[in-house]
């Protein structure tokens, strides 16, 4: 399951877009600081293989991948000491897979913005800058406790400390650890920490209607050359929280039609999702049965045991093998017993590599 934190300072649209994503109903009001307790809501990923999957199979029951959205008051200038509601929710957020940093990009005097001036790029810095101050409290209490083990000889404390000092340096500075050009092997050792600031960044950028159409406007270009500038790892995905939101209250079949009304291909909800999965590297793969169809989420480049993990560690332990079949064949096809008559079906082993979009049955024995 994908998790997805929402950060932002106050009234740019955190709490409207998360009651439009999750039909919460979490409290959104043009004041700052409405959102005090952390807001979680569960979205179902759209993907419309599912009913193609569905109407061959006829499940008793259809489940799609989920995403879990974590919202949580709106951060402000000065934040790690206290100013505003302070930081303390940001612990919330530590498990997440991603952030989503909702960022005000439109001018509208009727809406207040508690920096007094529309400015999408000092918004970013002031933001990172107090997940920053966040992270730097976490490693000096994580850095205290290595180099006392250091000290007495502790090997797996002598490796941690020099990884958690670069960590301690940049973040002193008020720098995102994603500046330090981390390594795999030292994202690994920070990983237990799930510091902020080394997490991918979903820009969700909230804009006006017309700039959805064609010319983004000056505020998201300004956005998109200041993350291109400092090369962040990061996607920008404009919305506007206000189409959301009357999204959000029509029913399933309506919203198509709505979209089209407005010339939009798609909701903010499915671009943020899509973008949430290309930054992390995740592709979805199915199982299909009378029971169920189901849709998993995994990440690219894993195996076939590790896709079955995914389902129950007992499947990837005793995994012996997957049945496999392109989303395409199956459904052409009409399901897994033609498919297997006209030879699509594949018996694939321990080191294939799922691809989006496979229908999978595991065999498996512990």
């Amino acid at each position: 399951m994908l998790r997805l934190g929402i950060v932002g300072l106050p009234n740019v649209g955190k709490s409207t877009l998360f009651n439009a994503l999750t039909s919460a109903a979490a409290q959104a009001s043009n004041y700052p600081f409405c959102t005090v307790e952390p807001n979680v809501g569960m979205v179902e990923v759209p993907d419309e293989r599912l009913e193609g999957l569905a109407t061959v199979v006829k499940p008793k029951r259809t489940l799609p991948a989920v995403v879990q959205f974590v919202d949580i008051a709106g951060l402000v200038k000065g934040a790690s000491q206290g100013e505003g509601l302070g930081n303390k929710f940001l612990t919330n957020i530590r498990e997440t897979d991603a952030i989503v940093h909702v960022v005000r990009c439109f001018d509208d005097p009727d809406v207040t913005h508690v920096m007094g001036g529309v400015d999408p790029v000092r918004d970013r810095e002031v933001i990172e800058f107090e997940l920053a101050l966040s992270d730097l409290g976490v490693v000096e209490k994580r850095l205290d406790k290595v180099q006392r083990a250091a000290r007495t000889g502790e090997k797996e404390a002598q490796q941690e400390l020099p990884v958690l000092e670069m960590a301690h340096a940049l973040l002193t500075e008020g720098k995102a650890l994603w500046e330090g050009s981390l390594t795999e092997e030292q994202r690994a050792v920070l990983a237990p920490l799930n510091l902020l600031t080394a997490k991918p960044v979903l820009y969700a950028a909230n804009v006006t209607e017309s700039e959805l159409h064609g010319d983004e406007g000056k505020h998201v270009t300004a956005l998109r050359e200041a993350i291109a500038a400092s090369a962040e790892q990061a996607e920008v995905v404009p919305f506007s929280a206000k189409i959301e939101a009357e999204l959000g209250e029509l029913p399933l079949e309506e919203r198509k039609e709505f979209l089209a009304s407005l010339g939009l291909e798609s909701a903010g909800l499915d671009r943020l999702i899509r973008a949430g999965y290309h930054l992390l590297g995740l592709q979805t793969y199915f199982t299909a049965g009378e029971q169920e169809v189901r849709a998993w989420t995994i990440h690219r480049g894993d195996t076939a045991p590790k896709a079955a993990g995914v389902i129950h560690t007992d499947f990837e332990r005793g995994f012996i093998r997957a049945e496999t079949v392109s989303y395409d064949d199956f459904v052409r096809l009409g399901g897994w017993k033609e498919a297997r008559e006209k030879g699509a079906v594949r018996s694939e082993g321990k080191e294939y590599v799922v691809k989006d979009g496979d229908v999978m049955l595991f065999r498996f024995n512990v």
